[in-house]
């Protein structure tokens, strides 16, 4: 084994900062753009004040400004869009209506079929719309079968997960690796050069989610159906000498401990009175409340009042009832104006005419409507139980601006949806027949979108995510710096020498497993793009063809299975399923280990290592 000579200076310096990066990128505190902007400031500034020009040509510091205009940037940005358009417009409607029809008749077959669809349309459209329509359906069909809705959201999500390595357009992950390796020199990678090994591993995985994962989960029943507090709207009639009898609102609301929200005042033989804080309550005034049943009675007792429900005195012979309301659940989505909001900020309630009841935060009790949640900060993942109109919840859930599971299997449709399938279609044709890239197929068909009114600009911004571009960004300046000073060479040489004596096989397979264990920890795009100049330049250690090497890099930063971090996905099935992280080790950790060990068989044996 020949002796490692040590980096020189700035690659040590970039080695380190790798590492730091890799930390931050995996803490929850630290806001991953704010990491990835760091890491990019530090960069340029460390060149900037100490140049490096050791290598075959100066390292310019405004080259790692280059990821903004990236190829593999704006392709990943233009089909977040484009995908937006997708569920904007409804296109995907027939195989939910198809799937939801199914389930309701054979719901073994019909696990295989869904798992079969979400991976297959992962292939070719970003999973988070995937996972997006398939959510309610799944939730609504485990509320009319009364089977847990645990046992399938999972493999579910693992699905689309598994689908999405198989093209180079499947994921985010995939066009940078298949775009940085290009740059380093390999030749570009078509749509489908590695679709037979993804499908060949892509199937066991699939069969274990079928036949074994909802066996191994546990039987979630939903915590905010069972803590769900749900408002009635009565009246509070106030008697002579009652407490609230010649006392101002103001006063009234004060006796309740402020609890007590007044909507009018009804005065017999007058319109109804505005509630004005000193307004004086008279004999005969029926307070309109809205509030949870027990609070109701609470009023009703503390104020020495009479509650009604529809004219008539709510006891047990004529209960509360609310029937034009109705429940459901708003799941909060990566990169919408909802997250990092509060529900005050947002206008919710006055946006959306919901009332809030609940919030359900993984691993959280749920907190409730009496707990100020209009000041809570809002997290992707995080479920809010609303109640509002039927027709109301309808109308939004058409529109597709919000994701909403609730016990209908409506899904959002409009008369673009032909249109919005049409142009996705065309932009996925026109790079896999080679007539044109990725890059430019993909931003062609953003401007059809607008222009044929699939989408608007507001939801083409919304539909970035800035994590997204500031992950990409610095890890392509990470990526470059390890090229440029030499660190990448230096970490194949170590990996090389930590595996002496290993064939390439098995060196292949460690580095996938790296991979696997590393995008399970920090970003999977960090993961690849890092990984991707280090995988080719073991393989030039080794004298054996990089191909391998690079796809063992895409494979193993796709297994984002082990963990709910690793991908926002799994955060979304997370709270809709209500797991907790041991679920996710229960489940990913075996399919991460089956996937690792039929991609070990299967690159050597296609690529004749």
């Amino acid at each position: 084994m020949t002796l490692i000579a040590p980096p020189n200076t700035h690659a040590a310096l970039v080695l380190i900062l790798t590492g730091l990066a890799l930390v931050l990128f995996s803490r929850k505190r630290i806001a991953l753009e704010t990491s990835s902007l760091f890491v990019l400031v530090v960069l340029v500034m460390g060149f900037a004040l100490f140049p490096y020009d050791g290598g075959a040509r100066a390292l310019n510091p405004l080259d790692f400004f280059h990821g903004f205009g990236h190829e593999a940037l704006v392709a990943v940005s233009a089909l977040m869009i484009a995908g937006q358009g997708l569920v904007r417009t409804g296109a995907l409607e027939p195989v939910g209506r198809a799937l939801a029809r199914m389930w309701m008749s054979s719901p073994r077959l019909s696990l295989l079929v869904t798992l079969l669809a979400g991976a297959i349309l992962s292939a070719f459209v970003n999973n988070t719309p995937i996972v997006v329509l398939l959510l309610p359906i799944l939730i609504s069909v485990s509320l009319r079968t009364k089977t847990p809705a645990s046992s399938v959201l999972m493999p579910m999500g693992f699905a689309t997960l598994i689908g999405g390595m198989s093209t180079t357009i499947g994921t985010s992950t995939n066009l940078l690796v298949v775009s940085v390796a290009a740059d380093i020199g390999l030749r570009r990678f078509a749509m489908f050069d590695f679709f037979v090994p993804a499908a060949v591993a892509g199937g066991i995985g699939i069969l274990y989610l079928w036949l074994l994962a909802p066996w191994l989960l546990p039987k979630h029943a939903a915590r905010l159906a069972d803590t769900s507090p749900r408002l009635f709207s009565a009246e509070l009639h106030i008697p002579e000498d009652s407490y609230a009898d010649g006392k101002t609102l103001s006063e009234v609301i004060e006796k309740t401990g402020g609890a007590m929200k007044v909507s009018r005042i009804q005065r017999s033989g007058q319109i109804s009175a505005m509630p004005l804080p000193d307004i004086q309550l008279r004999p005969g005034d029926r307070l309109s409340v809205r509030d949870t049943p027990e609070q109701l009675k609470e009023f009703e007792q503390v104020l020495e009042a009479n509650l009604y429900a529809d004219e008539a005195p709510v006891d047990d012979e004529h209960p509360l009832t609310a029937e034009d309301q109705q429940l459901a659940e708003i799941v909060i989505q990566q990169g919408t104006p909802m997250e990092g909001s509060t529900l005050r900020y947002a206008h919710f309630t006055d946006r959306y005419q919901l009332v809030t009841l609940a919030l359900h935060r993984a691993g959280r009790t749920p907190e409730t409507l009496r707990k100020s949640l209009d000041d809570v900060v809002l997290r992707a993942g995080d479920v809010l139980l609303v109640q509002g109109p039927r027709e109301q919840i309808s109308h939004i859930k058409r529109s597709g601006e919000l994701l909403i599971l609730d016990a209908t299997a409506d899904l959002p449709h409009t008369k673009k949806a032909p249109m919005a399938l049409a142009i996705m279609v065309t932009v996925v044709l026109l790079p896999a027949l080679g007539i044109l890239p990725i890059a430019i197929s993909a931003v062609g068909g953003v401007l059809l979108m607008i222009a044929t009114g699939c989408l608007n600009w507001r939801d083409a911004t919304l539909a970035l995510s800035a994590p997204v571009i500031l992950i990409v960004v610095a890890s392509l300046a990470l990526g470059m710096a390890l090229v440029e000073t030499g660190g990448a060479h230096y970490l194949a040489q170590l990996f090389v020498a930590v595996t002496f004596g290993a064939s390439a096989p098995l060196v292949l397979s460690g580095l996938m497993l790296l991979m696997a264990l590393l995008t399970n920890i920090v970003s999977n795009n960090a993961a690849a793009v890092i990984g991707t100049p280090i995988a080719i330049a073991i393989a030039d250690q080794l004298g054996a063809s990089p191909e391998p090497f690079v796809l063992a890099v895409l494979f193993g930063a796709n297994m984002s299975y082990a963990t709910p971090m690793a991908y926002k996905t799994n955060l979304l099935v997370m709270n809709a399923g209500d797991y907790n992280f041991n679920d996710f080790v229960r489940i990913g950790l075996p399919l991460t280990v089956i996937m690792w060990l039929a991609f070990s068989f299967i690159l050597p044996r296609i690529y004749g290592l």
